[in-house]
């Protein structure tokens, strides 16, 4: 783990995952696109094309198919990317103090946060107060990993320097503060790995026969 010093320079340090400063020594616009295109992203309809060309001015990166059901929030965006066939439902936050990476066919349900930054736990180096009256705020980051094929269900929470592996499914109103390795579910305040997905767990049998076409490559 880098070491972590307090420094002002928001931009640098929260990629390094170092402390810093804030509100005051907020990034200027050009370092958080994210602030600048959410607001006219979350007044469009849901279908309208040109929320796509939004999302791409302040995404860092992303793939060709994707969605957000909106509204989002998203600190800079330009710390935030994103793999092909990207779907989520409405209420998604990420705090991209520091990057948050998040692989392939990747799904989230409503409400979904995923929080790369936090705050010291001791008070006074938490919050101050200067001799003009400004509130001197502490916080430092650490990157998220999301692998591929990754499902986390409604109102989860992931923390910064968890990384999530490739096939997981995150459960309904988990706080992922630790790793979660490869083809488990999880879920649970803190959350833990359950047991591993299995062929036991197919639903395909639930679909009916006149919707087969529609999800043939969910069967392939």
């Amino acid at each position: 783990m880098k070491p972590r010093r307090w420094n002002n320079d928001r931009r640098r340090e929260n990629l390094c995952g170092k402390d810093v400063r804030s509100p005051q020594r907020r990034a200027a616009p050009d370092q958080a696109q994210g602030p600048r295109g959410l607001p006219p992203y979350n007044t469009l309809d849901e279908y309208d094309p040109e929320r796509q060309q939004l999302i791409r001015s302040f995404i860092g990166g992303i793939g060709k198919t994707f969605y957000f059901q909106g509204p989002i929030q998203i600190n800079y965006g330009s710390h935030t990317f994103i793999g092909e066939n990207f779907f989520a439902n409405f209420g998604l936050t990420i705090m991209d103090d520091a990057r948050v990476y998040i692989g392939n066919n990747v799904c989230f349900g409503p409400n979904v946060s995923l929080m790369a930054t936090t705050h010291p736990l001791i008070a006074q180096e938490r919050m101050g107060m200067d001799t003009e009256g400004r509130t001197t705020m502490a916080e430092y980051a650490d990157e998220i990993h999301i692998g591929n094929n990754v499902w986390i269900a409604c109102n989860a929470v992931v923390l910064g320097g968890v990384h999530i592996g490739n096939n997981v499914v995150i459960g309904a109103g988990s706080v992922v503060t630790k790793d979660i390795p490869d083809g488990y579910l999880a879920y649970g305040n803190p959350c833990k790995p359950v047991r591993p997905i299995t062929e036991a767990d197919s639903k395909k049998d639930l679909i009916l026969p006149e919707d087969l076409k529609h999800f043939e490559y969910n069967l392939m």
